[in-house]
Parts: C-alpha cells; structure tokens; sequence
C-alpha cells in the first residue's frame, strides 16, 4: 500500500502536532513524580484495562472497583483487556505504570496499513454474522485469516436465525462448508427463549472477543446477555440494509456465571494489506497440508505448472468456492 509525500509543510506542522503532545505527556510526568514524592499514590497494584480512551483508560482493580486512569509517557499504547500495575491517587483518580506480558493480541491495521492492536489476552475471537446484512463468504474468510495469523481460535456465530428459512438455505450450505473445514459454529438468536443458551456456554471461562459487520446484532446479543449494560443498537439502514456504528471503543464486559467479553468497534471489512501471500494461504486452514509441495518455491498459486494448491482444486479436496476467495485476497493485496 503506498503512502503519500508529505509536504515540507505538511510534515512541519506533524512534527510540530508531536511536539506539543512529547511536551504535555513530558509535564504529566513530572506532576506525577511530584505526587509521588508528596505520598499522593498509593502502592502498585495489579489490574485490567476495561476501556480506553486514547491516553485514558479505566482499570478493574482486584476488588471489581473501576478508576479512571491516565498511563505513563514511557509506556507503550495500552488496550482493553491489558493486565497492567497502577497506582491510586487519593481522588480515586490513578495512574499505570507498567504492563503486564499479554498471551495475545487482536491486531487490525489502519487507514495507513500500519498495524494497531485494539485488544490483548484473548482466548476467542467470536465472528458474528447473520440472516441481515447478508453475509459475504470472502468477508468471513478475512476475518478468519486474521484470526490464524494472530493463533487466536475462532469460531462463527450465526445471529437471527429465526429470519432463516426452514431448511437454512443457502447460508445453511455455506456454514456446512466452515463446519467441515472444523470450524465451530455456534447459533443465536434474541427472539426465541433458549436461542442465546449454546453461545453462553461458549463464553463461560474464556475471554472472548466479538468482530463482524456493523448491523449483525453484536450490541443486541450483548444486551440479551447483559442487560444491565445497555448497549445502543443501531438499526439497519432502510436503503443499505447495512448496520450502523454503535461501539465506538472496545470495552470489556463480566458475565456473572464466569467469562468475559471484548466488545470491538463495528468494521464492515477487516484489512489484510500488513499480510504477504504466504501468510494469506497459510490462513486457509485447508491449504496447509499441500503447501511448500509446489514444483516452484515461489508459486503463487494461480496458474503455475505443477502447483499443489491447484491441483486440490481440482481433485476437489480445496472448494472452488474458498480458492476463489483466496485469489481475490491476494489480489487485493497490491491495490
């Protein structure tokens, strides 16, 4: 993905932008040497970022008390779901001054392809879709692929199925698909009594992150869950029938029978431009066992003579269907 040149003005006032934040977080740090030397922190103690706000967070201490925080200038960006040590002013207020090691890392990249992590320690990654918007098999690979590539265990979670016909259809064939890949799909629904049971024995004991299309009913699934939180839902678009944005941080929610929950900002595609084509066909669960048994080493796997992949296309042992996927992601990639 190429950048753009900045101008010599342009970069002046960028430099200038980083200068004035170098210099507050610089003058935040001495305030809070100074209310340390003055005894107006209290001793470190370990906790858990349930939200942040850029350069603010809220830290879940021990106790389940919340605090409003601010990190250190020296620390690197925190995310929800980070363990980290902080201190307690006498307001209630505190700072973190260090984090914990994370076991993993949600990373998606930005509008620059530059990667940016948006949650940490996560066992699940939960892929939400449904009957509305109607779901793209490429879109749910993307996610997918990004899912392997961070080693975080998916599975698919396929919301309002009281809208599917009787017999499923056609979203009914294309879930069997992922099921005999073996990827775990769970059904939900907030309509019927008993529809959410499955996906609450799904979270319980893990710490879970939902992602999908704006629109899928991720804010109405956690309502059904929690409804003590009381999350705005957004409606689908009459015209787009695509779903509006209603999270606008991740934030991490507690389910009382044990388990917790990261809740993500809406994204309607997930990028994949911080990947090569190694790492995209390595995200096809299914292409595995053949690659790196191409008759060239560097085969793209699109028309080469004596590629693995493509003769599993044929011999039906790769769908048509998820190839075709793959090609366009590869495509997509130098655009």
């Amino acid at each position: 993905m190429s950048t753009r040149k900045l101008s010599r003005q342009q970069r002046w006032r960028v430099e200038k932008v980083q200068a004035e934040r170098n210099a507050r977080a610089s003058r935040r740090d001495e305030n809070d040497r100074g209310k340390l030397e003055a005894g107006e922190y209290g001793p470190e103690q370990p906790g858990r970022v349930i939200a942040h706000f850029g350069r603010t967070l809220d830290i879940e201490a021990n106790d389940g008390s919340v605090h409003r925080c601010h990190r250190r200038a020296n620390l690197d960006s925190l995310v929800t779901g980070d363990r980290v040590s902080w201190r307690e002013a006498n307001d209630g207020t505190g700072v973190v001054v260090a984090r914990g090691e994370r076991d993993s890392t949600l990373e998606r990249p930005d509008h620059r392809g530059q990667l940016k992590p948006v949650a940490a320690n996560i066992d699940r990654i939960l892929i939400v879709f449904a009957a509305e918007p109607v779901p793209h098999p490429n879109l749910i690979d993307r996610y997918l692929i990004a899912a392997e590539t961070t080693e975080i265990q998916p599975a698919l979670v396929l919301n309002k199925v009281d809208l599917l016909p009787p017999h499923g259809g056609e979203l009914r064939e294309l879930l069997a698909r992922y099921q005999g890949l073996g990827y775990e799909v769970i059904n939900a629904t907030v309509r019927e009594d008993g529809g959410l049971e499955e996906l609450r024995q799904n979270l319980a004991e893990r710490t879970s992150v939902f992602v999908g299309q704006s629109g899928v009913g991720k804010s109405s699934l956690i309502n059904a869950l929690l409804p003590d939180e009381e999350l705005k839902v957004g409606a689908l678009s009459e015209d787009t029938r695509k779903g509006t944005h209603t999270t606008t941080t991740a934030k991490l929610y507690h389910f009382p029978a044990g388990g917790d929950l990261i809740d993500s900002p809406g994204i309607r595609e997930f990028g994949l431009m911080h990947l090569d084509e190694r790492q995209v066909a390595e995200g096809f669960i299914e292409f595995r066992p053949h690659l790196g048994h191409c008759r060239f080493r560097d085969c793209r796997h699109v028309h080469e003579p004596g590629c693995a992949i493509l003769k599993a296309v044929e011999q039906g042992e790769i769908s048509a269907t998820r190839f075709d996927s793959f090609r366009r992601i590869i495509a997509s990639l130098s655009t």
